[in-house]
């Protein structure tokens, strides 16, 4: 479990609920189904219409991505690709195949398959960035699923709100009523807003941040690559990998 994400989420809830209760409310007054139903089923929907249901069916495994942190170890990549280059300057590129079984990431064993293949240094360069290219692509449409839910969600709060108070307009007779039916018809507003700045953009965010990580390590693999593919030194492979990560991540692999 990503510790920071869940944090977030329990203190933005917690505050909203803390804060009606110091001004001496209660919570059961944070409760409507009608504004419930309008919100997330109208969010929903609005959101669906923008997807296709292959985009949709993601959204499960979005929410794990963003949740549970994925440990990324560059360090341990730097590592291999500084072995490659050790390897392939000691008994030639031919000689990493069998390593080639050891690799798990996709990204990294197809651009080692293409070096070990012969392929030239240019051309591995296109297919690899333009694979990066669409990785890049994918995970940004995969952001934009709670960005546009992001959008919807405080409209659909606004749209509740008006059905609520076109309720209310229509039964003005009974005045004791007045007062907690408006109120009702806010929550509507209040979850649209809440959830939207609360959850969907925040999510989102996240996600864009997990992208932006991993595609960095996708760079420290695709400059490896062609090092190792151009017989670079392996110092001066690790030296250039390293350029990458930040000073205190530096620091750390020294040690």
């Amino acid at each position: 479990m990503d510790f920071v994400t869940a944090l977030g989420l329990i203190i933005g809830i917690g505050a909203l609920l803390v804060g009606v209760l110091v001004e001496g409310g209660h919570l059961s007054s944070l409760v409507s189904l009608p504004a419930f139903i309008i919100i997330f089923g109208g969010t929903f929907g609005a959101t669906a219409i923008g997807f296709t249901l292959k985009d949709l069916k993601n959204i499960p495994k979005l929410l794990r991505i963003a949740f549970f942190e994925e440990d990324i170890d560059t360090s341990s990549l730097i590592k291999r690709l500084v072995s490659f280059a050790e390897t392939a300057r000691r008994e030639g590129l031919l000689a990493l195949e069998d390593d080639l079984s050891l690799v798990e990431d996709k990204f990294l064993r197809k651009g080692m398959q293409l070096v070990i293949d012969g392929t030239d240094a240019e051309l591995v360069r296109n297919i690899m960035e333009t694979e990066l290219a669409f990785i890049q692509e994918r995970h940004q449409k995969c952001a934009s699923i709670f960005d546009a839910a992001g959008g919807y969600a405080p409209t659909m709060g606004i749209i509740g709100t008006v059905m609520g108070l076109v309720h209310v307009l229509g039964n003005l007779k009974d005045t004791d009523a007045l007062g907690p039916a408006i109120a009702t018809a806010f929550l509507a507003t209040l979850y649209g807003i809440f959830s939207a700045n609360i959850f969907f953009l925040p999510i989102s965010a996240k996600l864009k941040n997990r992208s932006a990580a991993q595609i960095v390590v996708y760079e420290i693999a695709l400059e490896g690559i062609l090092s190792v593919q151009a017989g670079d030194n392996p110092r001066i492979v690790e030296e250039k990998l390293e350029a990458f990560l930040a000073p205190s991540d530096r620091a750390k692999k020294s040690k």
